[in-house]
C-alpha cells in the first residue's frame, strides 16, 4: 500500500497550503480591505447595502443608478473611515489588484451611464452644480486637494488626509470618479471633453481636477505609507502563521499510512496552489 500524510504531515500541509493562499493575498490590499470590513459588522451591512441596491432590479437595459448612488453615499457617510478608505485607496501592484480595485463599488451602475459612452463632462458637472448633496462636496474637494496658493507647484502641507475625504465624498455623487485602469492610480468622472464648444476651458479644467492633480495623486499613493492598524494587523497575521508553520514543521514524524479522508482533502485543496 502507498504511503501518504498521517496526522502532523496532514496538520503541516494544511498550514503550508493556506500559508500559501494568505501569502497571495497579502499581495493584494485590495483583499484584506475587503476582508477587514466583512468582520466589521456595520461596514459589512453597508457594503451589502450598496451592492444590493447597486445590482437590484432595474428597467431593461439600466441600472438603479439613484438608488446606488444613494446607497453608496451612505456607506462612505457611516462606514468606518479605515476601512472605507483602505476599500477606495487600497494600494496595488499588479493588474488583478487594480482590477478588483477599479470594480469595487460596481461601476457599471455607480460609475457609469446612463448611455453606452461617456457624456460630455459638462452634463455631470451642470448636474452637480444644481444638486445640494453635490456641489457642497465638489467644493470641498477642490478646496482640500488644490495646490498651496503661495505656491502652485506645491501642496498645502498635511492636506492628504482632508483631500482623501473630499474625494471620498463625491462617491455617489454627479461626479463619481474611478479609476481609469488597472495599471495606474488614475482617476476621473465617467466623462470626456471632447465635443464642448466654447465651453472647452471650463471643460479641461473640471477634468483636470481629477486628470491633473498632483495634490490628489500623492495623497492616493501615499496612503500605502499610512496603511490603517487595523489592517496592519491582518497583514502581521500572516508572518505569525509562517512561525506557527515552523513550530509545527520542528514537531513533525516519519510519514504513515492515512485514510481515503486525507487524501481526498490533500486533492480537495490542490487549487489553491
Amino acid at each position: 500500500m502507498a504511503q501518504c500524510l498521517g496526522p502532523t504531515m496532514l496538520l503541516l500541509l494544511l498550514l503550508w497550503l493556506l500559508l500559501r493562499w494568505s501569502s497571495s493575498a497579502a499581495q493584494n490590499r485590495c483583499v484584506d480591505a475587503a476582508e477587514a470590513c466583512t468582520a466589521d459588522r456595520r461596514c459589512q451591512r453597508l457594503r451589502t447595502e450598496y451592492v444590493a441596491q447597486c445590482l437590484g432590479p432595474a428597467p431593461p437595459g439600466g441600472c438603479p443608478r439613484v438608488r446606488c448612488r444613494r446607497a453608496l453615499r451612505r456607506f462612505f457617510a457611516r462606514g468606518p473611515p479605515a476601512l472605507t478608505h483602505a476599500l477606495l485607496f487600497c494600494p496595488c501592484g499588479s493588474p488583478a489588484c487594480g482590477e478588483r480595485r477599479r470594480q469595487t463599488f460596481v461601476p457599471a451602475c455607480a460609475f457609469s451611464g446612463p448611455g453606452p459612452a461617456p457624456p460630455s463632462c459638462l452634463a455631470p458637472l451642470d448636474a452637480c452644480e444644481h444638486s445640494r448633496v453635490c456641489r457642497p462636496r465638489l467644493l470641498a474637494f477642490q478646496a482640500f486637494c488644490s495646490p498651496a496658493p503661495s505656491s502652485p507647484d506645491r501642496c498645502q502641507p498635511d492636506q492628504a488626509p482632508n483631500c482623501l475625504r473630499a474625494y471620498a465624498g463625491l462617491m455617489g455623487t454627479a461626479v463619481t470618479p474611478n479609476y481609469l485602469d488597472n495599471v495606474s492610480t488614475r482617476v476621473a468622472p465617467w466623462c470626456h471633453c471632447r465635443v464642448s464648444g466654447n465651453r472647452q476651458e471650463e471643460c479641461e479644467a473640471f477634468r483636470g481636477l481629477f486628470t491633473r492633480n498632483r495634490c490628489l495623486d500623492g495623497a492616493i499613493q501615499a496612503f500605502d505609507s499610512g496603511w490603517p492598524p487595523v489592517l496592519q494587523d491582518q497583514l502581521d497575521s500572516h508572518q505569525d502563521l509562517e512561525h506557527r508553520l515552523l513550530q509545527v514543521s520542528s514537531a513533525d514524524g516519519p510519514l504513515e499510512g492515512c485514510s481515503m479522508f486525507s487524501m481526498l482533502l490533500v486533492l480537495a485543496l490542490q487549487p489553491l496552489l
